[in-house]
């Protein structure tokens, strides 16, 4: 439910915010639920809250490689083929911003459930 909030919050700000025009939010929502999906892992992986419990190294460098690679590929040839547009630092941003408050609803979702559920 928490990953469904986020995706309405993503599309509605690309189109109703941003303007996004097609090529921009399909790289938008790319960059955003690719690296959302990919911070998440280390968010779910623990009770703990995860900037407490440091992934194990190769977790750790999978996903900053995810990260790094999605970043990118907007700017290149294959963001081309894909039919991305570059994007503007305004967009990087604030799916940013939309990226740190999906991890945050996350971790607070995992502290009640962790609560209401014993194991």
């Amino acid at each position: 439910m928490v990953s469904s909030v986020f995706d309405y919050l993503t599309f509605g700000v690309l189109l109703f915010i941003l303007h996004a025009n097609p090529k921009e939010f399909r790289a938008g929502w790319f960059v955003e639920s690719v690296i959302s999906a990919a911070l998440i892992v280390l968010v779910v992986r623990t009770r703990r809250p995860f900037f407490k419990s440091r992934p194990g190294k190769y977790l750790f460098v999978a996903t900053m490689t995810i990260v790094v690679i999605t970043l990118i590929l907007p700017f290149t040839v294959l963001g081309d083929i894909f039919g991305f547009s570059r994007l503007p630092v305004s967009f990087l941003l604030t799916v940013g911003l939309i990226t740190i408050c999906y991890i945050i609803a996350a971790e607070i979702t995992k502290k009640i459930f962790y609560r209401k559920v014993k194991f």
